[in-house]
């Protein structure tokens, strides 16, 4: 029953993303999360700024962050009032499994610099950065798979300028999604899905 189970998710999930993204956007938006293939796990309402983007602010960035912690352990976090975190996305590693804790719409912070937060979607992966384990196959596929529906449907363009480690966000002291985050191959990814 499980292996069946498997078997249909993986059909659904190709189906799923062979439709163009305006379409997946409008099943995503019935069904509570901004991304077909999400799963929605919402976040403290304490832990983001509502908003109204992409006519408050653009959306010009995807943001690469690596947990620090499990999968279920960064949604708990990001449930908790009292962190004063979130991120919008949450890639577990074994499957690619993908929840939605903030929509789009509103600011996750998850950058640690206002500017940044406001103009990019936040993607956090299941991992520790010196575990390379973690980025597995299936973590990689369907991050590239968000990330590419993301950059369609804002019209960010799909390069290493525009989706960024979170080490890369001016003024961050963050090291994930560290050396150990092959982004050659997830650009790649993300230009194929």
């Amino acid at each position: 029953m499980n292996r069946r189970r498997i078997l249909q998710g993986a059909a659904v999930t190709a189906t799923a993303a062979l439709l163009p993204a305006s379409v997946r956007a409008v099943a995503a938006s019935t069904a509570g999360t901004d991304y077909a293939l999400a799963h929605s796990a919402p976040a403290s309402t304490s832990n983001y700024t509502v908003s109204s983007r992409p006519s408050a602010y653009p959306v010009d960035f995807v943001v690469i962050h690596v947990t620090q912690e499990t999968f279920t352990q960064t949604l708990n976090i990001f449930k908790n009032p009292a962190k004063q975190v979130s991120a919008h996305y949450v890639v577990r590693s074994g499957d690619g499994y993908i929840a939605q804790c903030v929509r789009e719409k509103d600011i996750a912070w998850h950058a640690g610099n206002w500017d940044y937060n406001t103009r990019s979607i936040g993607i956090e992966h299941e991992g520790w950065v010196d575990q390379p384990a973690y980025f597995t196959h299936s973590l990689y596929e369907q991050s590239a798979r968000l990330t590419a529906d993301i950059c369609d449907r804002y019209g960010v363009p799909k390069d290493r300028a525009h989706i960024i480690g979170h080490h890369e966000v001016p003024g961050s002291d963050h090291t994930d999604p560290g050396v150990n985050w092959d982004w050659v191959r997830y650009i790649r990814l993300v230009n194929l899905l």
